[in-house]
This record gives structure tokens, sequence and C-alpha cells, in this order.
């Protein structure tokens, strides 16, 4: 058995949830001005997200739901899932977005688990606080050394795929280090490169 660990946003979800939850808003500009900034590594992950989450204060829970449910996939999903499940690979989403968004996709595109936040609602209500298991830049490293211990796999036959800084601590455990169209932070650390936006372009490497 393998196992391929992925991102979420920009990576198996063509966009990012944030923003898109945001432009329902009227506030996507300043939200993806402090995503973009966090994915560079200039500020601190856990500090940009309660930012970030902060200002969805007051949307309908059941609107994010809608919206979640809806999340496009990034182009070539579908053939990389099913030929990595044809290799014998576990297939795991970390996120550092949102469970309402990352469950439904895992179910629809058969990705074995899912590992994100959750939005806090109150009375069907954001109260514009999150908390889960992805909260921290370190968050998705000590996920896979856990899942790795679990599942009795190495580094050997791990592959981790991102495209941000908060995707770096996973790289520090998988041999195989898959920077998809990534900040520079991120592909300065890869063994693979991809810049085009199909994720079935793995295939050709791995």
């Amino acid at each position: 058995m393998k196992l391929a660990v992925f991102d979420f946003d920009s990576t198996l979800m063509d966009g990012e949830t944030l923003e898109i939850l945001a432009r329902k808003l009227g506030i996507d500009k300043e939200v993806k001005a402090v995503t973009d900034r966090a994915m560079r590594g200039e500020i601190d992950f856990f500090e940009s997200l309660q930012y970030r989450v902060s200002l969805l204060k007051g949307m309908p829970e059941s609107k994010v739901n809608e919206i979640c449910k809806t999340l496009p996939p990034m182009r070539g999903v579908e053939t990389l899932v099913k030929e990595l499940k044809d290799r014998g690979y576990k297939i795991v989403c970390f996120s550092g977005g949102f469970k309402n968004g990352t469950t439904p996709f895992c179910e629809k595109y058969g990705i074995d688990a899912d590992f994100s936040n959750i939005l806090h609602a109150k009375d069907g209500i954001l109260t514009g606080k999150v908390g889960g298991e992805m909260m921290f830049g370190t968050s998705k490293g000590e996920m896979l050394k856990r899942l790795q211990h679990l599942l009795g796999i190495t580094s050997k036959d791990t592959m981790a795929v991102g495209d941000g800084a908060n995707d770096l601590s996973m790289f520090k455990y998988a041999d195989t280090r898959v920077a998809f169209c990534a900040k520079p932070v991120l592909r300065e650390h890869a063994t693979i490169v991809i810049e085009n936006k199909d994720l079935s372009e793995i295939l050709k490497y791995i």
C-alpha cells in the first residue's frame, strides 16, 4: 500500500473556498490579499485563517453548504484518483479549508478521507470562528506522520501534493513532493513541479 496526500484549495479543487464564499459577501478582494500572503509564507497561517473566517460572520450556514456543494474540481482529478487507486494508493485530503467543502467533494470523487477545519455556527449563522484539525502551518505534517504510523507506510511510499507554504510541513514526510501550480516557497522543496493546471500530469512522473 502507498499513500497520496493532497491539499484541497487550488489543488484538488480549482479555486479557494474562502474566496468563493467571500465573493457572496462582496469581500473577496480583501480575503484574497490575505490568502495570497499566507500561501507565500509571508504571514502566519493560523492568524490569517482566523482573520479571514472572521469576515464571514453573519453568513447563513445553509448558504455556505449550498456553495460548497458546487466547488469546481481541478482538471484531471477523476483520472488521477482512479489511476492511483489502481496502483494501490490510499488517497487523503488535508485542507486548511472546511469540511463543508472537503467532505462532499471527497465523497463524490472517491477520496478515502479528509482532514480539515470546521466553520462554527450558532442558530444556523456563522459566528466568524473556526476550529479543527488543520489550523496551523505545521498541522499537515503532524497529521501525515500519524497516518503513516497507523497505516505502516514510510516516506518512501508517500506522495504529498500542494501549492502553498502551509503544505511545506507535509513535504518533510514524503519522498515524492509535488508542487502543483505552486508558490516559489513550495517549488524550492519539490521533487516534481507541475505548471499546467491538470492533476493527471502527475502520472507522467510516478
